[in-house]
């Protein structure tokens, strides 16, 4: 075999090979966490209180939890953290669904909390429906630019916290840096992780917003019920030192 045709053998073979190395990250999502492994630990019925919902409000069945959606409120779990890793699944199944989960709420932001009001303290992890900004500037008659659909992160009435960018317009939201949520009756993955006032989110597989600075830093994982019917599953956590 001729010189010049073993150099155009490997040449082709280094081309292949290159290509085949250069696909394989992009088909692979990024840090998606299956919350599986040392430390790690199933939140399931008896981890949860309710706070100011129904009886009904919150059901459980073969490891899913479902939310009617009414009245406006949350559930709470039954022990604080400062810094953990969460990991859940959660699917809208009506077009518009408000929810989300709320990290370190303190005792005071729960006492006496009545039906169809939120705490007025914690860092809400948005999980929002694509058919909510639509039905917002329909009923508003207000552009929907102070949120998106895929994953915002923000202070909640008296905590604090640093917004990573980008930024909404008035600077209080972390905005995602890229759109991966799914539409309405889709699973979505989120893992959340928060660790000394700094919490992080990915939204299936691909780290998007977060925030730093965050007072206060310890405290209650909230569920949010906000008007329409929302499923989790898979909700698994990991305490941090």
């Amino acid at each position: 075999m001729k010189r010049r045709d073993l150099i155009l053998i490997f040449a082709a073979i280094a081309l292949l090979f290159g290509a085949g190395h250069s696909q394989e990250p992009q088909s692979l999502p990024k840090a998606f966490i299956d919350g599986i492994g040392p430390g790690w630990r199933a939140l399931t019925e008896s981890d949860f209180a309710n706070v100011n919902c129904y009886e009904d409000t919150w059901s459980w069945k073969d490891g899913t939890l479902y939310c009617t959606g009414k009245p406006i409120g949350v559930m709470r779990t039954r022990r604080k953290f400062t810094n953990f890793e969460l990991v859940l699944e959660w699917r809208h199944m009506r077009s518009a669904g408000n929810s989300g989960v709320f990290a370190w709420v303190p005792d005071e932001a729960l006492t006496d909390l009545k039906p169809d009001t939120l705490p007025k303290y914690g860092i809400e992890v948005q999980a929002l429906d694509h058919g909510y900004k639509e039905q917002y500037e329909k009923n508003s008659n207000r552009k929907g630019d102070w949120f998106t659909t895929n994953g915002d992160i923000f202070a909640v009435g008296n905590s604090k916290l640093s917004p990573f960018p980008p930024l909404s317009p008035n600077g209080s939201r972390s905005f995602p840096r890229k759109n991966l949520s799914k539409g309405v009756g889709q699973w979505n993955h989120y893992y959340v992780r928060a660790i000394n006032g700094e919490i992080r989110l990915w939204v299936n597989g691909e780290e998007v917003s977060g925030g730093n600075n965050a007072d206060p830093r310890t405290g209650y994982l909230c569920m949010e019920s906000e008007g329409s019917p929302i499923e989790f599953r898979n909700i698994r956590i990991r305490e941090l030192p």
